[in-house]
Formats: C-alpha cells, structure tokens, sequence
C-alpha cells in the first residue's frame, strides 16, 4: 500500500498556460516580451517545447507500486525533487523581487535556485533569503580580475555550486527586444511607460521595490552610468568566448561542485570531462541563442545516451518543460535532473510572493501523478517506462 502525498497549490492555476495567462495580464508587454521571446524567427523556441511531444512512456497499470518518492541526490545534497529554477536576466524587470520570492521559495520547498550574474539581486542577498543553498551562474568576465573577486564573493557566501555559462559568445538577435528598446543600450520610450502604466500591480510593486539593477555588478560600476554607459559597460564586461582555458584557470579556483551550462555537442561534452567539470547543463539557452540549433531535448537524448559518458559528469538539462510529463520525458531519455525557467516566472507574474512556491508544488504535483501512471516508485525509474 503506498502512501499518497499531497502538495499545496492554488487550484485556480493547475498548469503553466494557466500561469502563463495570467501573468501576461499583470507584467507589461515590454517585460513579457523579454521573458518570452528567442533569437531570430524563434523557431529554436518553438522546438525546444515541441520535440518533447515526440517522446512516449509506456504505463503499467497491474504493475505493485510501492510509496513514490521523489528525492534526488545531487552533489552529495538531497533534493525534494528532480528540478530546480533555472537562472534569468533581469527577473526583477519582469516581477518586481522575482530573484528573492523564487530564492526563498526554493529554499523553503528544497530545491536549487540558480542566481544569475546579470538578475536584479546581489549574491549576498540571494545566499541570505537562500540560507545558503543557491546555486550561482557565471557570465565570464573579459577581464580576469573581476572574474576572481566574484568567486570570492562566491567562496565567502559559501555558494554550493558555481554554474559557468559558456553558450554566449555574443548575445543573441532578439527582435522582440529591439523592438520593445530592451536590446542594449536599454531604454524606456513612450510604448513602454504607456505599458507600465496599464499593469498597475506591477508599477507599484516595483516603486516600492526600487528600479531593477544588476546588483551582484554594483561594485563594479562607475556611480551614475546613464542608460547608454551601462550599455557599454556590459558589452565591455561580457563580450568574448569562454575557451577552455578560461574555464580550466576557474576549475583550479574553485573546489566545489563545477557545472558548465549551455553544452550541446559531442565536442564541448568531451573537454568539459577533460576539464574535470562536476556537470553540465544541455541547454540552448531557452532558445535565445542560436535559431538554427536544435531543441534542448534532441541534444540531451544524443548526449545522455552515449556511452562514452556515463558515470564520468552528471548531466542536466534545461529548455522547454512546461509540464509534469515534460520532466518525465526528460528523465526518462536520460537527464539526471531538470531546471526551468520561464514556467517560474508566469508563476511569480501571476501570483506574486505566492508564485514560486505555487509552481513548485504545481509540478510535484505533476510529476507524482505521473509517477503513479507509469507505476514506479523512483525517479531513476523512468527509463524503464519508454517507449
């Protein structure tokens, strides 16, 4: 007999499209369009969530279950679930205090929380309201100096995992952004403060908050960059490559958990295990980046597959779940763990301070339902249900 587990959640908003809907009514479109759009025609985007409908799990339903347990261990730390949110630019743009209500959520429900280096709260910040379990994703600087003083930053706040970023060697063409004026340098033109001035909760929301930063880079800005500096100063500090050799001087750096985010290919997979990377994230950065590349699930089904990995590097991966099944399928190909974003943000931007756990428990939800479909009792499972 197992034992049936519940999990919280606002019945209102049972799905992501549910949370998607009503976010949209509540974040301006300049803000929505940056969370939502990819590179190019986005057709990378598209594929990202399309070729999941392209995977099939068997069930087993005279199968004995016993009591379904989520957990996962991950880098010696057990998780209550197999995902985790993955990092966003500019969260609190979208929702005001977006970085520290998933933060906390996240810490509260015990699952990882990636902070990205260009979000709207500071290291310090997010390693507070965390307790200390959020993880932190790495822009590489160009200059090596500051690289350094935010792995101090890192090491003094005793960040769990350093994630690097390494699919952006130049920042992806957005239409959407550059028509809405969010490409660099940002501005604020008149369709966009009309914008604001129609989504009132947001507005103020975000006077109390204080306009969104790039707090973790405070330090390391000149005082009063008008919005044309501040332009400059990013494409000044994150233009370049991350080579192997800027990854191989942090891996000597850093003695934690080491996890290259944005890998793809057969080539980068073999040198991040040469470069003694504790894992990697497949991803095609939510389909922002390249338009030609193929969707997050096809690389990880090549990549998770090949024999020539296993047990050498964990491998994760991010793009395109929306949904209990999705992280199913994931599982069931090969990924050792799931991270999502935008679905967390549609929570936050539908229900505020509520939203990050909503979409938690939302997708625990999810996936023990499924669980119970296929008749297994362990995450590790579900690749004995694919068809």
């Amino acid at each position: 007999m197992s034992t049936k587990l519940t999990f919280p959640y606002n019945s209102a908003y049972p799905s992501v499209a549910d949370l998607r809907k009503k976010a949209k009514t509540r974040i301006p479109k300049f803000a929505f369009d940056y969370l939502e759009g990819g590179a190019n025609e986005e057709f990378n985007l598209q594929r990202n969530e399309s070729d999941f409908d392209h995977i099939y799990l068997k069930p087993r339903y005279l199968a004995e279950n016993g009591n379904i347990d989520l957990s996962t261990e991950l880098f010696g730390k057990k998780y209550s679930a197999p995902f985790g949110i993955s990092p966003i630019g500019l969260q609190g743009l979208m929702w005001p205090n977006a970085p520290e209500i998933l933060a906390k959520a996240a810490a509260k429900e015990k699952i990882p929380y990636i902070l990205s280096t260009v979000s709207t709260s500071s290291i310090e910040r997010i390693a507070e309201v965390s307790e200390g379990s959020a993880w932190f994703q790495l822009y590489h600087p160009t200059e090596d100096h500051l690289r350094d003083d935010i792995l101090n930053r890192l090491q003094a706040v005793e960040c769990p995992v350093l994630v690097v970023l390494v699919d952006v060697p130049a920042f992806g063409l957005r239409y959407r952004e550059i028509k809405s004026g969010l490409s660099m340098p940002p501005k604020m033109n008149i369709a966009n403060i009309f914008q604001a001035m129609i989504r009132p909760t947001w507005g103020i929301k975000t006077l109390q908050q204080g306009i969104p930063s790039f707090a973790t880079l405070k330090p390391y800005m000149e005082a009063g960059l008008d919005l044309s500096q501040l332009g400059q100063f990013m494409n000044k500090t994150f233009t370049g490559k991350v080579t192997f050799e800027k990854i191989k001087a942090i891996r000597e750096r850093w003695k934690g958990p080491l996890v290259l985010k944005g890998i793809a290919t057969d080539e980068d997979m073999q040198e991040a295990i040469q470069l003694g990377a504790d894992g990697v994230i497949v991803s095609n950065h939510g389909g922002r980046q390249l338009d030609a590349a193929e969707s997050s699930i096809n690389s990880l089904i090549r990549l998770a597959n090949n024999p020539a990995y296993k047990d050498k590097i964990k491998i994760m991966m991010d793009g395109g779940i929306r949904s209990g099944v999705d992280l199913a399928r994931a599982h069931a190909v090969g990924s050792a763990f799931n991270f999502m974003g935008r679905p967390f943000m549609y929570g936050v931007g539908a229900l505020g301070d509520h939203g990050g756990e909503h979409t938690i428990n939302m997708f625990k939800t999810h996936l023990y339902q499924i669980m119970q479909q296929l008749s297994i009792d362990k995450i590790d499972r579900f690749s004995e249900r694919l068809l």
